[in-house]
């Protein structure tokens, strides 16, 4: 099994197979939940001093503060996914 990364901007990367979730940061919740991340040492920052548009919450229980919209990360990660149909039959070929 190989690990997908997704690139968030300034030569940063992250394992997509270990979020959990990726949020806005537009609701009060989400806010919070970032300071108490950040409380605990449990915050990444990846935003390079821009605007933060999304968190990552990973499933060891860091959040990673991205300076791309959730919708931008999600699309990242539908094109990292799609492969040719050369790639789908060899695929399909090693999972028999």
């Amino acid at each position: 099994m190989s690990t997908e990364l997704i690139h968030l901007g300034f030569s940063n990367m992250v394992a997509i197979d270990k979020v959990v979730a990726v949020i806005s940061l537009n609701s009060e919740p989400a806010k919070r939940l970032v300071k108490e991340a950040k409380d605990k040492y449990l915050l990444i920052d990846m935003t390079n001093h821009r605007k933060t548009k999304a968190a990552l919450i990973m499933n060891s229980g860091h959040i990673i503060l991205a300076p791309i919209a959730p919708e931008t990360i999600a699309s990242r990660v539908i094109v990292g996914r799609k492969l040719t149909p050369r790639e789908q039959g060899e695929e399909r070929a090693q999972a028999e």
